[in-house]
């Protein structure tokens, strides 16, 4: 096997930890998953491979307790995602796949974050990214339940519907307005 296939078929580890720290968030240590997504992010840096910081800026906002924070963290995330598929020369495209099945839910969770702050005009503009992106997905439980939050938040944007927590606080399969996650 060649060099660059078998680097192709070798696990990412860093995306490995970070879809292990996410476990223990969604077993219910946020703090802890905080603290070590940090710390992964301190890692990697601002300037590492932008698949790594775009998947765990993704999962980072949802850790936070501030609104404000959630928000940087998903913007993060989308800049991170936008280097991947921006005009990149075609040997340097190898996650751009991988950035562009997160659009929908990078865009989705930044409406839910708008929606959150009171920005409803920038809330609607992500869920349009949202839903135009959710086309491309797949055929599944993901892209389903990635569709179903999208309408939800619009029914929530448009008044005739209140999420579980209450104004502001849209209900999704993992509360707050948030789409499944696709694993790293």
């Amino acid at each position: 096997m060649a060099k660059g296939q078998e680097q192709a078929a070798a696990p990412d580890a860093v995306l490995t930890r970070i879809g292990q720290v996410a476990m223990l968030h969604h077993a219910g240590d946020r703090e802890e998953a905080r603290h070590r997504f940090l710390a992964l992010w301190a890692e990697i840096g601002e300037h590492g491979d932008a698949l790594h910081r775009c998947t765990l800026a993704h999962y980072l906002a949802d850790t936070q307790d501030d609104p404000q924070e959630e928000l940087a963290w998903d913007l993060r995330a989308l800049s991170a995602a936008e280097e991947l598929t921006g005009d990149l020369p075609a040997d340097r495209r190898e996650g751009t796949p991988a950035a562009r099945a997160l659009y929908p839910s990078l865009h989705l969770n930044l409406a839910a974050d708008y929606d959150r702050l009171g920005h409803r005009e920038a809330a609607r503009l992500h869920l349009g990214h949202a839903r135009a992106a959710a086309e491309t997905l797949a055929p599944g439980r993901y892209g389903e339940g990635v569709r179903a939050s999208i309408d939800r938040l619009e029914l929530r944007l448009d008044g005739t519907g209140r999420g579980a927590d209450g104004p502001g606080r849209p209900d999704g399969p993992q509360g707050r307005g948030r789409p499944p996650r696709q694993r790293p």
